[in-house]
Parts: structure tokens; sequence; C-alpha cells
């Protein structure tokens, strides 16, 4: 994959030194299809007071990505932190490329950014040498001034940016960055920028968007997934006070994937409910009106009885178990998972003959824009979108359909609207975590030692629904195809189920499930040999292997096994393994390596009348240098509460081509007295930074179920754990 890093430096009016730079790939030459997060751009601008400002191109939804990457900025530009500033970049794929997922933030961010901030570093002093006439080599930036040492003279960036930006721009691949010893503000616990607005209330969301002249809008959807509008009867809205518009929106197909349906444009959002509950609509509950949970497991297990495609074979993992004198086997379930951010989807829209603007909570503001130009018969140049903040995303942001929507509907009235969804709009018409089943078989030697290892999905595909239909989808075995644990026998496979139920990416997306079924089968082989399970791991992972990459794809991740299994020292160390636990408790343990990190979760456990509670759980993360560490353990405390909701609470059910829930009384959500003690515990590290907003939910699942069998007995095979599962 060819890389490119582009600078260019000007003096810009009112500003002085504005430094541009951009890591180009392969992806920047995709088409418009979905495609994997492209590597960061941003702009660097210093002016005549020496504020420094990062206009970033990742969008802020509550992981802190706008602190971690102003300390990147500020340690290497070698300024002091107060001095900086974060704005959001405007939406322009020609300059920028905006999608935030897949932790890929800081990871694809810190070189690049190092790199610019290191010429911007050096042209200042070459203007500070060129005031003091003196050689460059004599002078040094120092907390955003040029000292010559020799004579004590100093000049502060802001005097020297206009001269600056009149020199010859480095190349940035051979300027000297910062030594790491030196550091004084990447490895610091430096308060986030955006909990001070959060506290006071100044922080603006999509949800608070006001512009003049704005309707607000809500739309009724099929409730059945691929269904659509027969007939409706709109007469009654319209008799709503505030109610000024119903109106028809088609569904959009590839690429948005929106239902479509009957829209209720008014004054107010509680107008338009009101407006909305008084329609009648006559519904073509299409395709998949039949669908359940009862067809899907069907067609599971007709699916994981035979083989399939293989992503891993190693040996002869088939023939291995048809010899094989002792054999474990075990089936494990996984429900849809829906993303219930706090902020309901909503979109702000203006559409006119030829022009539009938008403002957009979402994690791809570029997608949102090029939507948003098709709905409205527009080039993508005639779209100026602004990003906001963002009240939790987790993937669902990662869509576009919300846009879409908002546009049609803009469109069509020909006035900014503000499109709402309600909690049950979203919990009813997600892009869901998908639903999965999965067969293990492992065989076992005379001592205990696994000799074979297949493992078997079947899942409603991600990428089945998403990807071109001229181009092979992706294998979702991230969790799965890199198991870390030397078997000499391995084969992976995967095949999809036929859904109509839409489904999206989900925090931490394959890992999510994968891992529960790894970390929990290994567990089952200690139990079946007797053998400790912190000690059975350690011995698998004794030798130290690479798992994984790609020559053709440096973005690949490697698995580097020392690195877990010091992850599973450290966090079994920090829980006392082994030490003894009050009456009625045990612990469990998981690990998992996820988006270039390695986690480590030791969850203690009762089971009180059958029903799992969690009361300490002790994690480890190896994510390279933790440019943030505070920002780094919030972030796996996040990931454990999310997945701890998974595993112990909510799933999404299916009948009559359906969601069965609605809303945080039948998807439940872990409540602040249900919240275990959480320790996080950053391994420190000289390599380059990793992910950290997705590592660490994988493990979690998996660590709760190994310590309730290693107090019940019982084993957990389907998420969530129910009380059934315990008796």
């Amino acid at each position: 994959m060819k890389r490119r890093l582009f600078l260019e430096a000007t003096a810009a009016a009112g500003v002085g030194l504005v430094v541009g730079f951009r890591l180009e790939s392969g992806f920047a030459e995709a088409s418009a299809e979905v495609k994997p997060p492209s590597p960061f751009d941003a702009w660097i601008r210093i002016d005549g007071s020496s504020e420094v400002t990062l206009v970033c191109d990742k969008s802020e939804m509550g992981q802190g990505i706008h602190t971690a990457l102003g300390q990147i900025l500020a340690e290497e530009l070698d300024v002091e932190w107060s001095r900086v500033r974060i704005e959001q970049a405007p939406t322009n794929p020609a300059v920028y490329r905006h999608l935030t997922g897949g932790s890929g933030s800081v990871r694809r961010s810190y070189l690049p950014l190092r790199q610019a901030a290191a010429a911007a570093r050096t042209m200042l002093i070459g203007a500070a040498a060129q005031r003091f006439r003196v050689e460059p080599a004599s002078c040094r930036a120092e907390r955003g001034d040029v000292v010559h040492p020799a004579t004590g003279r100093r000049l502060a960036y802001g005097a020297l940016a206009a001269d600056a930006a009149r020199l010859r721009l480095p190349d940035p691949r051979q300027v000297a960055l910062k030594d790491a010893k030196d550091f004084r503000i990447v490895g610091r616990n430096i308060p986030r920028t955006d909990i001070p607005p959060k506290v006071d209330g100044s922080a603006h969301y999509g949800i608070d968007v006001r512009v003049p002249g704005m309707l607000f809008a809500v739309v009724a959807r099929c409730p059945t997934f691929g269904g659509t509008v027969r007939s409706f009867e709109g007469s009654k809205a319209k008799l709503v006070p505030g109610v000024k518009h119903v109106i028809a929106i088609p569904p959009l197909p590839r690429d948005v994937f929106s239902t479509g349906g009957v829209a209720v444009v008014a004054e107010n959002t509680w107008a338009a409910l009101q407006g909305r509950a008084a329609l009648t609509v006559d519904w073509d509950h299409g395709p998949h009106a039949g669908e359940s949970d009862a067809t899907l497991r069907r067609s599971f297990e007709e699916l994981t009885g035979k083989p399939a495609p293989a992503a891993r074979d190693e040996g002869d993992a088939l023939a291995a178990l048809a010899r094989a004198e002792r054999k474990i086997d075990a089936v494990y379930e996984l429900p849809f998972q829906a993303h219930a951010a706090m902020e309901p989807l909503n979109a702000t829209v203006d559409v006119r003959a030829d022009r539009a603007e938008a403002w957009l909570g979402t994690q791809s503001p570029d997608w949102g824009r090029r939507v948003i130009a098709e709905v409205a018969g527009l080039p993508e140049a005639a779209v100026t979108v602004h990003t906001t903040l963002m009240g939790g995303g987790f993937g669902r942001r990662a869509t576009a359909d919300y846009i879409a929507e908002a546009a049609q509907v803009s469109k069509a009235v020909g006035v900014p609207v503000q499109l709402l969804w309600t909690r049950e709009d979203d919990m009813t018409h997600d892009f869901y975590r998908p639903a999965a089943m999965q067969r293990m078989s492992a065989a076992l030697d005379a001592n205990g030692r696994p000799l074979a290892w297949l493992h078997r999905v079947a899942l409603v595909s991600i990428d089945s629904l998403w990807a071109p239909p001229d181009k092979p989808h992706r294998v979702e075995l991230e969790g799965a195809a890199d198991m870390p644990y030397a078997i000499p026998n391995v084969r992976v496979e995967s095949v999809d189920a036929p859904s109509g139920v839409p489904r999206g990416w989900w925090r931490s997306v394959d890992d999510s499930g994968n891992s529960f079924v790894t970390e929990s089968f290994i567990d089952e082989l200690a139990a079946a040999v007797k053998m400790d399970p912190l000690a059975f791991r350690l011995q698998l992972l004794a030798e130290p292997r690479s798992i994984g990459g790609a020559k053709d794809d440096p973005e690949a991740p490697v698995l580097e096994t020392e690195r877990l299994k010091a992850c599973l020292q450290l966090a079994a160390s920090k829980a006392g393994w082994g030490e003894p636990l009050p009456a009625g408790r045990a612990h469990g343990i998981a690990a998992q390596f996820a988006f270039h990190s390695y986690v480590a979760h030791v969850a203690e456990v009762s089971a009180d009348q059958g029903m799992a509670r969690v009361h300490r759980v002790v994690s480890a993360i190896d994510c390279g240098r933790a440019v943030n560490p505070d920002g780094v353990a919030a972030q796996v405390e996040g990931a454990i509460v999310y997945g701890l909701s998974a595993a112990l609470k909510g799933a999404i059910t299916i009948a009559n081509g359906r969601a069965r829930q609605s809303n945080f009384h039948d998807f439940e959500v872990l409540r602040i007295p249900e919240m275990p003690a959480v320790e996080v515990h950053v391994v420190p590290s000289e390599q380059p930074p990793t992910g950290a907003g997705e590592p660490g939910l994988p493990p979690i699942a998996a660590a709760v179920g190994n310590a309730l069998f290693a107090l019940t007995g019982r084993r957990v095979r389907r998420l969530p754990i129910r009380k059934e599962d315990l008796s």
C-alpha cells in the first residue's frame, strides 16, 4: 500500500504560519463505497499571539480524541498545553479523511502529526536563526519560544510565524523528532478539553442545533425490516396544532439502506410526534415478515453442521479430530445487539436549489456529505457539513441513513429541517451487531495438551450487506482467526446466514462476540484437564510467536503472543489471582488482541439466587505508548460497562420480521448500583500507540462467564447470561 506525506506552508491572513499535512494511502483512491478509516489529515495554525490550533478531522463522541491529538501536537511542537486549541475540521474529503472508528485515530495520527509538528518547529527555528543571524543548529525550541542559548535571545512562536511561513518546507520524513525521554505532555494525564463545556452546558451537540426558519420532523417507519409504505392517510396528523407537512419519503438502497416511511414536519418535535401518532399507514411488510429467532436458529444449526470456507487452516484439524480419543465440543450463541447511544439520532439539513448545509453528529462527515449531495441532486462541493459533538456513537453514527432522511425531508419542504429519532425508532431500526452461532471442537492428547482446534462460525454478516456486489466481502473473524494459543492443528471457518435484519459496526465489531467464544472455550479445555485457567493459557503462550500480518497490507494487525502473555500476568497479579476470595465469589480470566492492542481482564463475580453480579474487574492494557493514560483507562472502563450490559442484560430478539425490544425497559443496560469497581493498569511501552476505545470490550463477557463456571460449575455458552443458565 503506497503512502505519501504531503506538507505545505502558507502565511494566511491574520494567522501567521499554517502547516498542512496529509498522509495518503490506497484507501484514498477508493470509490464511494464504505471503506476502512483513512489515515490522518489536518492543519496546524500558529497565530501572532502564539496560540496554536489543531484543525482536527476526527469526531469527538466522548472518547477524548481532541485532547489526545492536541497533546501529540503540543509535545512535538514544544508549546505549553494551555496554548493549544482544537477546532473541528470542515468536511472536505479533498483535504481531510474524516471517518472516526476502529480505534484508529491516535494510531494513525501519531507519526504524521509528530512529523508535521516537527516540520513546523524546524521552520520556526529557521526563522529565528535568520533574525538572530546565527545557524539554526545553535537554536532550540522551548515551550513556545525559540531561544539562542549562547546569547540568551528569545522569540515567541507568534512573532516568528509569518517569517516561518515564507521558508522552504522541510521533508517531514527527514526532520528530527523529539526523543521520547524528553516528553513533557505525551504520557501525562491532562484533563480533557471537552469536559468543561459539557459540565457548564455550553457543549453543542447535534440535537442542540437551531437554525432560523427550521422545522422539526419525525418519520413513521415500517416495523418490519424491509417493509415499505403501501398507502397512508395524513389528514388527522395535519389537524395537530403545529404540524405543517405530511409526506412520504422513499427508502434508499446501497450505501444508505434507509427504510423510507412517512415524515411528519412541524413547528416543534412534540407536535411532530403527536402528528405521527395520528397517522394511519398501510404497510407492505415485505419479504422478511416471517423471520424470527427460531428461523434464524434453524439456519445457524444447519450451517454450523457442515464444513465451511476456512480463514485459517494450519495442520489438519479435521483429521486430528477424527482420530482423537478425547474430544471437547461446545456450541455458543450470540444475539443481535443495539447500539443504544444516549443522544438519539438526529440530523439538521438545509437543502436549497443550489446548495445545502448540514449540522451532523456523525463519525463519517464525508459520507454524510456525499449522501446529502445525492439526495439533493447537487455536486458535493455545494454541500457544507458542520460536525458537532456526539452523545455516543459506538459505530451507529458511522452510517448515513438518518442523514439521508433529513435531506429528503428538507428538499421536499424547502426549509431547514431537524429530523429526530426517538429511542423507540433507534432501538427498532438500528444496524445491529450480528447474531451468530459458533460450534467449537477440540482434541486433547494423553497429557491434556490441545492437538486440534476447530472453530465454525455462522453469522448474519455485516459485510455481506454493505460490501459492493462486485467485490468479495470481508471474513468477519477477528478474535477467532487470530486465536493466539499454540495448537498444532487449527481451522477457523465462517459462513453467512441469510437474514433481513439490518446489521452494522458495533463497538469492537467482530471481536466482541468471537472473543467471548474463543476465551470461553479455552477455559473449557483448561477445566477438562483440571488445570488452572491462567496456567493453562500461559503454557500455550510459552513460546513467543507472531500471528497475522500481510505482506501487501502494512495495516494488517500482528499479534505478538509475548505481549498478550504479559497482560495476562499483570492483570492476574493485580487481581490477586489464586488468593482466597470472600465466600460465594470466584475469579475468571480472559484476554484478547484487538485493534492492535492487548487486553486482559480478571472478573470477580458472585451469583445471588442465580443472578450474576460482577463486583470487581482488574484490567491490563498494552496499547503502546499511552498519550493520555487517564484517557486510556476511561476508554477501558467505558468498554467494560458496554460489554457487561451486553453480557448480563440486553439483547435484540426477532419475531415477525421485527425487533421485539423498543426502549430501556426491555433492552436493559447496566445501572449505577450494578457497576463493579474497575482497576485499569496501563502497560508502560515504547511502542507506537494503538487502539484504546474498543479493545477493552471483547474479553469481559468471557471473564465473567469463566468466573461463573468456577463458582457454579455451569458453563455459560450464550449471551446475555440468564438465571436458568446458572441454576
